[in-house]
């Protein structure tokens, strides 16, 4: 009888781990026919079309600190164009760029991206007129790429968006035809020892990406407004830092970083903006799901010493990836649940985030409305 007890134990656990195999392989199957499914960035909400246009730019009066020879970027152009423009629609990440997708096994569960569909056009006209230019500043180790979703917004409000890649800083770019990845140097797993050092070399990115747009485009750029800096997470620093250092900045975004650099003690002399997630202290007041301050007194000292106005506002059920195009791409659990990424709807909090950004700088620069976030507290 005992025999008999084991046997039927073990026949129990066997059929088990078969079931489990079985519906494990079959939950595979399903995630791989949905990640194949067509899936598409959000609809920007200007009343501009967007294209897009690829660049590597050398600063010939710089040397890389992390590299050989004068400092080269990759800046993606995302600008507006007229309603009528037809043409070919871009790739979302293409040629090399495409191993900005997550390395296996965690791709299996995140949609491949050339199913992502980009409302953008390829390398048409800009559209008539002039127009201000925005800088755009990734987080640490991502790529200008993964901020499609924002930088068609802000180009179908008639904004010239360059988005540039921090060459080393960045997990994955591409120059001269060839993949870069990061160095230990350049994306330091210490800011609290490198930040300040590092966000000075981004800053300089950023102001010489603003610059050379307004060379490329000088038919196209809105004079007499100086250049918006925009940024997520260590982007956000930059662009805070950028601005700083930018005599004609016209506006600050910082989206869900932490302050670094100079702009912490002497703070930004145009307006800014703080947005942040529900566990971050980036605007001077801890989200709800906060689980340190250590941002705060960064964020108070850079209120306390900047002289234009600031806007700070959290964004409900949001974490840090939530302000990145992870918010558009295909996640199949458990990545999604492994990711930095909130409650809220993903889609809906890129569509927060974006009307935040896009009125904020209207104001800023047009004095139009002002956003509806409270200004912050010192």
């Amino acid at each position: 009888m005992a025999r008999r007890g084991v046997r039927r134990v073990r026949t129990g656990i066997v059929i088990l781990v078969l079931f489990a195999l079985l519906a494990g392989s079959g939950y595979v199957g399903w995630v791989a026919v949905q990640r194949s499914e067509p899936v598409a960035l959000p609809d920007p909400t200007g009343n501009y079309q967007v294209g897009r246009r690829t660049f590597e730019w050398t600063d010939t009066g710089r040397k890389d600190p992390y590299g050989e020879g004068q400092r080269q970027l990759s800046v993606w152009l995302w600008y507006p164009v007229a309603k009528s423009t037809t043409g070919r629609k871009v790739q979302y990440a293409p040629g090399l760029w495409s191993d900005l997708q997550l390395k296996a096994p965690a791709s299996v569960f995140q949609g491949a991206f050339d199913t992502l569909r980009d409302p953008a056009f390829d390398r048409v006209a800009v559209a008539p007129g002039r127009f201000p230019i925005v800088v755009l500043m990734p987080g640490l180790g991502l790529s200008a790429p993964m901020y499609a979703s924002l930088a068609e917004d802000l180009a179908s409000h008639g904004y010239l968006v360059a988005g540039v890649t921090p060459t080393y800083s960045a997990d994955l770019t591409v120059l001269n035809g060839q993949k870069v990845e990061s160095t230990e140097a350049a994306k330091p797993n210490d800011l609290e020892k490198e930040g300040d050092r590092l966000v000075g070399t981004w800053a300089a990115d950023a102001r010489f990406a603003g610059s050379t747009v307004a060379k490329q485009l000088p038919n196209s750029v809105e004079s007499g407004i100086g250049t918006s800096y925009v940024g997520h997470s260590f982007g956000g620093a930059a662009a805070l830092e950028a601005c700083r250092t930018d005599g004609r900045c016209a506006a600050a975004v910082d989206l869900d970083g932490s302050p670094y650099g100079e702009a912490v003690t002497k703070g930004v002399q145009a307006p800014i903006l703080l947005l942040g997630a529900d566990d971050s202290c980036i605007t001077g007041v801890c989200g709800p799901d906060a689980r340190g301050d250590e941002d705060r007194d960064r964020t108070l000292s850079l209120l306390k010493a900047s002289s234009s106005t600031s806007w700070c506002a959290t964004i409900p059920g949001t974490r840090h990836y939530n302000f990145t195009d992870y918010g558009a791409y295909y996640l199949a659990l458990p990545l999604r649940t492994y990711l930095p990424l909130g409650s809220a709807g993903p889609r809906h909090a890129l569509r927060v985030q974006n009307g935040y950004v896009s009125t904020f700088l209207a104001h800023a620069i047009y004095r139009s409305p002002a956003p509806g976030a409270p200004a912050c507290s010192s």
